[in-house]
């Protein structure tokens, strides 16, 4: 099929490798527009867009997420889940209103799905204009001391980050599991080790040979070595009970 969005799509890769350009103005709005656009939880748009531009913040950025990506990207956004903006709308117009509903674990969850859309959206449209980018997680080493460097409200919590850029390299294509293992009919299925191990073999000669990064690994040592960690993030769920989440 002659569809330019799904060979977008199917080109996906992440870019940690920018060159120095940064991002203008108009890239920039675009790509806030393109997250505006995204699918999100009761037409609420529970979830905000911090542009990191200070070189001191995007520093330690790169110093907190391990990877350097914050202040080498052509540009930084920080998703927060936002249902701080919807009390202060409540507030507005009903200051005897009661919010506890805001601090649910449903709320909470809402905001983070429209973060997970919005960012993707946001991603792919990057990837339409030529740009490249990488979705970090990492931002939960340190929530903490993120939501104080953003100097983020009750009831908002950091999701994700995202930097995008121009591509100085791009890294070969990497392999997916197959559909066998995410796509069922009618019930959940227990995944045949088989088509994994044939995978990790799949896998295996993909890191070898990759450009710049090659190691010795597979799906299982990929997973196993997350895991082996133990739970190293264990101030996160702290963080979002301190931000006013997960109260019942």
């Amino acid at each position: 099929m002659n569809n330019e969005v799904l060979k977008t799509i199917q080109n996906h890769r992440s870019v940690r490798d920018f060159t120095d350009e940064k991002l203008t103005d108009a890239e920039v709005n675009i790509l806030v527009n393109a997250a505006q656009r995204t699918s999100n939880s009761m037409s609420e748009q529970q979830y905000s867009i911090i542009s990191v531009t200070d070189p001191k913040k995007l520093a330690r950025l790169g110093e907190i997420t391990l990877h350097h990506l914050p202040d080498k990207a052509g540009h930084f956004f920080l998703f927060i889940a936002d249902q701080h903006r919807n009390a202060q709308i409540i507030k507005y117009h009903k200051p005897d209103a009661n919010l506890e509903a805001l601090h649910s674990a449903d709320k909470f969850l809402a905001s983070v799905h429209d973060v997970d859309l919005a960012v993707q959206n946001t991603l792919l449209t990057a990837e339409s204009m030529g740009l490249g980018g990488t979705i970090m997680g990492s931002i939960y080493n340190n929530p903490k001391e993120i939501i104080k460097m953003f100097h983020l409200p009750e009831l908002t919590f950091p999701v994700l980050g995202l930097a995008i850029g121009h591509p100085a390299s791009m890294p070969n294509l990497k392999p997916r599991i197959n559909n066998q293992l995410i796509h069922f009919k009618n019930g959940y299925q227990e995944p045949d080790m088989q088509i994994v191990e044939k995978f990790d073999k799949t896998l295996n000669e993909y890191y070898k040979n990759r450009k710049g990064s090659n190691r010795d690994t597979n799906f299982f040592k990929n997973i196993w070595s997350d895991i082996s960690k133990g739970n190293y993030r264990k101030d996160l769920l702290p963080a979002i009970k301190s931000q006013g989440f997960l109260q019942g």
